[in-house]
């Protein structure tokens, strides 16, 4: 008779790491897949199996996670209008001396993801967290972005959803010297193209819809661009999305290109402050390099004093 796969999953699970340690009275912040369940670990198996509960963002997701692994744990309800509240209980829980795996619904927890005030409760209570990497939509798209000439990368998430915020947000973003990652929503996908067609125009930004699924695309070309490519097929504006937008090129990020905030409020600081104060608060605001505020600063100095 064959074996089931959920029962051979398993037995290589135990295998792999059955040996480790797991301590009691731990909170496991396990990754799960972004799409394609064969990129669970064997590690991540492993402790799904050991705990005495999981706590995860939609119960129904993680059920059905659990199904596929040939597991049955108790599932404990912890998303992003009950966490501060289901923190207590999950610490409670901890204290008595439980293990408990934390899931969000795809990828990394607390990555854009509840889990962040989770963690700070438990590790305020002076018990442990134990991670479990896997699966993450930002890196996957980072490894097949190919932006040689960025100086590292900045995790963004996702934008206000409208409005001049949602401008001013993305406008900060334009010029910098590193790659940035953006997550956004299917029926927000095209203004937030527009948006970068408009502020961005020669930048180059990566594409990444339904990564690792049967329908995965992954689309690199100038911010101009997007928008027309965007239109060009309904399908592409269905599923999940993230985005690297690439680090400017050198000739891009010189003084001119820096956001209009950037600009205004170094040049109402710096009428009021010592430059290199006025420069650290025009950072803050706009999101700025400092190196390009300090020359645009020094500029206007001068500027002033002719």
């Amino acid at each position: 008779m064959s074996i089931a796969p959920a029962s051979l999953l398993l037995q290589a699970a135990q295998a792999a790491a059955g040996g480790q340690q797991y301590p009691a009275a731990c909170l496991y912040l396990v990754a799960t897949p972004i799409g394609n369940l064969a990129d669970i670990s064997l590690r991540a198996i492993q402790v799904l199996s050991l705990v005495d509960a999981v706590a995860c963002e939609d119960t129904r997701v993680t059920g059905g996670l659990l199904r596929h692994l040939g597991l049955h744990k108790p599932l404990l309800s912890l998303h992003q209008h009950n966490e501060h509240e289901a923190a207590a209980g999950l610490v409670a829980r901890l204290q008595a001396g439980e293990r408990i795996a934390y899931v969000s619904d795809a990828g990394t927890p607390a990555v854009s993801d509840p889990g962040a005030a989770l963690v700070a409760a438990v590790q305020a209570a002076g018990l442990r967290c134990l991670p479990l990497p896997g699966a993450s939509s930002a890196t996957t798209l980072m490894s097949v972005a190919g932006d040689a000439q960025a100086s590292g990368f900045r995790f963004v998430g996702f934008l206000p959803p409208k409005g001049q915020e949602r401008r001013r947000r993305l406008q900060a973003l334009v010029g910098a010297d590193h790659s940035q990652v953006l997550f956004e929503a299917p029926h927000r996908i095209a203004d937030l193209l527009a948006l970068l067609a408009e502020l961005a125009p020669q930048q180059r930004v990566t594409l990444g819809r339904e990564l690792t699924k049967q329908f995965e695309t992954v689309h690199t070309a100038f911010a101009a661009e997007l928008p027309a490519w965007l239109a060009a097929d309904a399908q592409r504006e269905r599923g999940e999305f993230v985005l690297v937008l690439h680090a400017a090129e050198a000739a891009e990020a010189g003084e001119d290109e820096l956001p209009a905030l950037a600009r205004r409020a170094l040049e109402l600081l710096s009428a009021e402050l010592p430059l290199k104060q006025a420069v650290a608060l025009a950072a803050e605001i706009s999101g700025a390099p400092r190196n390009q505020l300090y020359d645009l600063g020094l500029a206007m100095k001068k500027a002033r004093e002719a």
